[in-house]
């Protein structure tokens, strides 16, 4: 009977570890600060059992905090042995297909714009722009660029301010009510073609529009995409909470039930 619990143990543990990863995997298609901002934004929204299994699966140095490991996919894609994992932070789309459709087996990254931009350019990766008075392309103005300049502009340099700022504009009901997450989680689940398809339209109806090679973006451009991406990090944040907490919640009554 040991054996069988400490095999039951050891298996929830793996299982609980690979959907995290697989789950926080999800909202990866950002840089730095859009990591941290999604993870910090999920983590005012996790019930307490799942709080308390993803602090059990992080390690030492992050301190209980989720967000603070929430950039390592891509610290760690450079390395030799990780080159396999780099397509997993993207969605191709032929160019052009503004209504391109997706099937739900990509479990990629969707919620920034141009992780699902079209082939042609990489995503916006070889669309050679400035920003304001810096050379850049348009992917990293998504990735990283618009955000920054807001914390520099808005947030006095604080990323902690603008996310309790995001926080502060979100309407979901803070709830451990465990049918409201579960709703979330079922469409969530359900959806990842939809937010895909979401991500589609905006890269065409804001990434790419007025972004030609050579533009020079500047307020126009900043002051209009910052709002939509301020939203994408907010839709990712209750999106990831509402999958972990489902999931979690659910591992932890099998695992007392043992």
């Amino acid at each position: 009977m040991g054996f069988r619990r400490m095999g039951w143990h050891d298996l929830l543990w793996i299982v609980r570890l690979f959907v995290l990863m697989q789950s926080v995997h999800v909202v990866f298609s950002w840089g730095k600060h859009g990591h941290y901002a999604v993870c910090k934004i999920a983590e005012g929204y996790l019930t307490k059992d799942a709080m308390a299994t993803v602090k059990e699966l992080l390690p030492d140095y992050a301190n209980g905090e989720l967000a603070s490991v929430c950039s390592w996919p891509d610290d760690i894609k450079w390395y030799y042995r990780w080159y396999w994992t780099s397509p997993l932070h993207y969605v191709d789309t032929p160019s052009f297909k503004c209504n391109y459709k997706y099937g739900p087996h990509y479990m990629a990254d969707v919620h920034q714009p141009l992780h699902v931009g079209f082939t042609g350019d990489l995503g916006g990766s070889t669309l050679k722009v400035r920003w304001y008075n810096k050379k850049t392309n348009l992917h990293h103005v998504w990735d990283t660029l618009i955000i920054d300049t807001a914390v520099k502009t808005f947030y006095g340099s604080d990323l902690s301010t603008m996310v309790r700022a995001i926080q502060r504009n979100i309407t979901v009901r803070r709830t451990k009510h465990s049918i409201f997450w579960f709703l979330v989680f079922l469409f969530t689940s359900l959806g990842l073609e939809l937010y895909a398809a979401e991500s589609v339209r905006l890269a065409c109806n804001f990434a790419y529009k007025n972004a030609n090679p050579g533009s020079i973006l500047e307020d126009d451009y900043f002051l209009s995409r910052l709002p939509v991406v301020e939203k994408r990090l907010a839709q990712g944040g209750i999106r990831l909470a509402a999958v972990l907490n489902q999931l979690f919640n659910f591992e932890v009554k099998i695992g007392q039930s043992l």
